[in-house]
């Protein structure tokens, strides 16, 4: 008998596989360049895709991740619809905020991989509305997964600044309402994500939660890039908590099989 294409054996392998060859699809630019430059083509879109006058989502976006977490706290029935579309969003949001920008030695620059990624994202969060399969509750969570709440609040807080090429530490208390690093990069959005659904666990959408720690993982193995320069040795510091967050919780969700919501 034929195995069926949803069996996971077949089935994740395959998404997985898209997911690796969006992340390594070339840049799109106005300039030519070698194969060699790609890193810092990806570094000079990053830099300049939030302009100064983005600035305000970055109040928008952390005030919309609090008012969540607190709904989370006061919510006992633990709906789901909200949680999913305000995450869905931000991810559609990204797609059209990070994925292009205007650089100095590339011209206009599109980040087809980033694009197509946080936008599959943004649809996919949203498509679990009504689902049944996610109960977005703090009770009986296991006190290990609070533990990592610190690598979630840093990817919040974001403090990071530029001074030229250069990413520096910026630990302006203000940030943590305020930095647009935050809800406009996926890098930095996916770990608080990912640390929501931990909590949740095992009362989550499986697919989601897998494809979304899995892309989280592979643009953190990306990032290690940062550390071999102390240009942007920052940044690889505050991609630690993609980096820990994702592989945790992908093993985390071949651990248990998830618990479907009624109601």
């Amino acid at each position: 008998m034929k195995k069926r294409m949803d069996d996971r054996n077949i089935f994740y392998p395959l998404i997985y596989l898209l997911l690796i060859v969006l992340a390594f699809l070339p840049p799109i630019t106005t300039r030519p360049y070698s194969p060699q430059e790609i890193p810092q083509v990806i570094f000079q879109t990053l830099q300049n895709a939030i302009t100064p006058n983005l600035y305000w989502w970055g109040w928008f976006l952390h005030a919309g991740t609090i008012l969540v977490a607190l709904i989370i706290a006061y919510d006992v029935r633990g709906k789901n619809a909200w949680f999913s579309v305000f995450f869905g969003f931000n991810y559609i949001v990204i797609a059209c905020v990070q994925s292009t920008a205007r650089t100095p030695d590339y011209g206009s620059v599109i980040l087809p991989g980033p694009l197509a990624v946080s936008l599959l994202l943004g649809i996919m969060w949203i498509s679990t509305v009504g689902s049944h399969t996610i109960k977005v509750s703090f009770q009986g969570v296991p006190r290990w997964r609070w533990y990592l709440l610190p690598l979630a609040l840093l990817a919040f807080w974001s403090p990071l600044a530029f001074e030229g090429a250069r990413a520096v530490p910026n630990f302006n208390p203000l940030l943590l309402l305020s930095s647009p690093d935050y809800g406009l990069s996926l890098c930095f959005m996916t770990p608080v994500l990912l640390f929501f659904l931990m909590l949740f666990f095992p009362q989550v959408p499986l697919f989601a939660l897998r494809v979304t720690a899995f892309n989280g993982l592979l643009y953190g193995l990306f990032n290690l890039t940062h550390w071999a320069s102390s240009d942007t040795l920052w940044l690889g510091v505050l991609h630690i908590p993609l980096l820990v967050l994702s592989p945790l919780a992908l093993i985390l969700s071949y651990k248990k099989k998830p618990t479907s919501v009624e109601g």
